[in-house]
């Protein structure tokens, strides 16, 4: 295959006919008729998308590899908490191999694939000597390239300042190859500790020119106040479009007269956020009665700021989170109800949220988009707007990956047998 005919594009109205060649984009025709569909002879060159929307991948940015798929190992997270969470993963990990982490997440690389994602950011727990299961991911990275482009967070789940060796550890995994620092500061022991791991981990990142993703004040505690050293960092270095802040849960709960300024200071460091919503929506307000908060980050209100922020998965049955399937637009979805905004405008350019937002959190740059010379990375989708596709429940039925298709869906057929029959 190398056509696609009768294409929908974002922000661009008509039809247009894609081609590629040698795994690029070679041209973007706009069709003043909708093409018949091509002969059998043709069919295994030109695809039909018959009005459909063809988009550039869609992104995971904010995923665990190597805790997926573990859930109930050796026992359930009983109370919901993130920090009951920490502590069953904590036992988990004692169980782990090499074998045993690079087959749970081949297993959960296919899944995202399967529902159109091609570029996935993974945060590695590098809390354990010898660094054994981020050698194992960076293997993974290579080995799953013919399916996504994987990112790798160095990222230390239980702590820098507070855990031993905790910023050698950090040191070693980037000289191994992460392409990401991160950090935890609202785990740290005390609030010293958490601002002391902010700047140790940007230091770092600048140093050896690595992109930074902090799980930042992934709390209810409206004391927990973390963004704004991570953001006045990112500001004095000018690293804005390298920096994204993961989570920040604790915005939902700040009040708005110190939420005003904060945003001055974020629109001025110009970091990216992540959220999160079904797994946030679990782990937070479990130590609120009623009324219960959401548990998530100000989204429509960084939106509105032209602050870039998009959704992310988190957890696919692991100790934090049971459920998950691989499927992004579900996050969508349940992220858009969450967070009130089922507006009109929203739900036109709801996909911006799993694509170009979460592709400007990756710093994917020119790699990513339907633009001539750019990657024939392409997914077909199951509707014809941003729109239809959340009101149908819509999926990812064909994913092309450097002009190779690499998974193709069916969809399943509705009978409606006659009466009496």
């Amino acid at each position: 295959m190398n056509r696609i005919i009768n294409a929908r594009l974002r922000g661009r109205s008509g039809l247009f006919t894609l081609e590629w060649a040698d795994g690029l984009i070679s041209a973007i025709t706009p069709q003043t008729e909708t093409l018949p569909a091509p002969a059998a002879a043709l069919a295994g060159d030109t695809l039909d998308a018959d009005g459909k929307l063809v988009i550039p991948p869609l992104v995971e940015p904010h995923i665990h590899l190597d805790a997926a798929l573990t859930a109930g190992e050796p026992h359930w997270n009983l109370s919901g908490t993130l920090f009951e969470g920490i502590e069953r993963w904590a036992e988990r990990k004692a169980l782990v191999t090499r074998e045993d982490t690079q087959a749970r997440a081949h297993r959960t690389i296919r899944m995202l694939a399967a529902h159109g994602i091609q570029h996935v950011r993974t945060h590695v727990d590098v809390t354990e000597p010898g660094l054994a299961t981020l050698q194992a991911m960076l293997e993974v990275r290579e080995q799953a390239r013919d399916l996504v482009d994987l990112q790798i967070v160095a990222f230390p789940q239980e702590g820098i300042e507070s855990f031993a060796n905790g910023r050698a550890l950090m040191r070693e995994a980037v000289a191994l190859g992460a392409d990401v620092v991160g950090g935890i500061p609202h785990f740290e022991n005390t609030r010293d500790q958490g601002v002391s791991s902010v700047q140790f981990l940007m230091e770092l990142a600048e140093r050896h020119d690595c992109l930074v993703d902090v799980h930042c004040d992934e709390t209810d505690d409206p004391n927990s106040r973390f963004l704004e050293v991570l953001a006045e960092l990112t500001r004095v270095h000018g690293m804005g479009a390298r920096v994204t802040a993961s989570h920040t849960t604790a915005m939902g709960s700040y009040d708005n007269a110190y939420c005003y300024k904060l945003f001055r200071l974020l629109k001025q460091a110009g970091l990216s956020f992540i959220s999160c919503p079904t797994e946030s929506i679990h782990l937070q307000g479990r130590f609120d009665s009623y009324p219960k908060r959401r548990g998530l980050t100000r989204v429509p209100e960084l939106d509105r700021a032209g602050l870039n922020v998009c959704f992310a998965q988190d957890s696919i049955v692991d100790p934090w989170y049971p459920l998950g399937n691989g499927n992004i637009l579900r996050i969508l979805d349940a992220g858009l109800h969450i967070c009130h905004m089922l507006g009109y405008e929203d739900l036109q350019r709801a996909l911006d949220f799993v694509t170009d937002h979460g592709a400007r959190a990756l710093a994917l740059g020119e790699g990513y988009g339907i633009e001539i010379g750019r990657p024939a990375n392409l997914v077909l989708l199951s509707a014809d707007s941003d729109y239809e596709l959340l009101r149908t429940q819509g999926q990812a039925l064909l994913s092309i990956r450097h002009g190779r298709v690499i998974m193709r869906r069916t969809p399943s057929e509705l009978i409606w047998p006659q009466a009496g029959a």
